[in-house]
């Protein structure tokens, strides 16, 4: 009997949905409200397939070369991405967290990352999953254990759907005015306002599109909170919502995930692709402080 490659499982129950987190990069493996599947299933026998659901810290996306200059000190970080020449999604995208609680609705897992090359800083991460009627509610919490002033950005690769509509059908909305343009190596050269093909404010059918766009100037609610929308021709629709503190977020599509001709995910993220080199919406937890970002996801049937 083979070990499940994204370790251990744990689920979470409601009368009316349930969510199963894998051990592996704190993953959203499943999520169900009603018994609509709102997340992509795939092999148990495969690692988390294209991120799917991880937690990105501490940077999402991409460092173009892994190099990047902090306080005075010039840093070279491994190379994970070696199509591209990348250091790409950051450390613990393999980890393995331990629980430190767990119900039938709460789960919170925690994990270090450790001083290591190129990042010679020491991080104590937790994230809690609290598992309601109709989604989920996602608390990350980042401590710095270190001695020394750290760079930090987070971001989560949840990949969505609602289950029974082919993802073709389903109609993004969400309410970035800017967006990256991206280079061979899918590195941001630019930002510009959004246009033809990237603007999803009025909604575009996923069918007719090829995204991997990273967008921000969001419009937020009063509580500080941006959403953004896959709606069915039904008019269901599966939310997510991302606090303040995640100022940017991609929208990703992909012919490439196991068992599903099309796939979206829907990434929350702090700071854009490289920004530990650009300093682009960056941040930095002194020794001592903690770093709080929440984020969600709702099913309106």
């Amino acid at each position: 009997m083979t070990a499940d490659p994204t370790g251990i499982r744990f689920h979470l129950r409601t009368a009316h949905s349930s969510a199963e987190i894998t051990q592996v990069g704190a993953a959203l493996r499943a999520l169900t409200v009603g018994g609509v599947d709102l997340v992509p299933r795939y092999p148990d026998d495969l690692p988390t397939p294209a991120a799917s659901g991880v937690v990105l810290v501490p940077w999402p996306n991409r460092i173009r070369d892994g190099r990047y200059s902090f306080d005075g000190e010039d840093l070279q970080l491994a190379i994970s991405e070696p199509k591209f020449g990348n250091a790409s999604h950051g450390l613990l995208r393999f980890g393995t967290y331990e629980p430190v609680e767990q119900s039938d609705e709460r789960l919170v897992l925690a994990a270090d990352v450790v001083p290591q090359t190129g990042y010679p800083f020491h991080l104590r991460t937790r994230v809690t999953f609290v598992l309601e009627h109709d989604g989920l509610h996602v608390t990350h919490e980042i401590r710095n254990v270190g001695a020394r002033t750290a760079p930090v950005a987070l971001g989560v690769h949840p990949y969505l759907q609602i289950g029974g509509v082919d993802t073709a059908d389903l109609v993004v909305r969400s309410t970035g005015t800017t967006t990256l343009v991206l280079d061979e190596r899918n590195i941001p050269v630019d930002e510009v306002p959004v246009g033809p093909g990237t603007d999803l404010r009025a909604g575009l059918r996923l069918g007719d599109a090829a995204l991997d766009n990273g967008y921000r100037g969001m419009e937020r609610d009063a509580a500080g909170r941006a959403v953004h929308t896959l709606t069915a021709p039904d008019g269901r629709r599966v939310e997510l919502w991302q606090d303040e503190g995640f100022r940017w977020a991609q929208v990703f599509t992909t012919d490439r995930y196991p068992g599903h001709p099309l796939a979206v995910a829907v990434e929350p993220m702090t700071a854009p692709a490289n920004a530990f080199a650009s300093g682009i919406d960056l941040d930095t937890v002194e020794s001592g402080a903690e770093m709080r970002r929440e984020w969600g996801v709702r099913f309106v049937a």
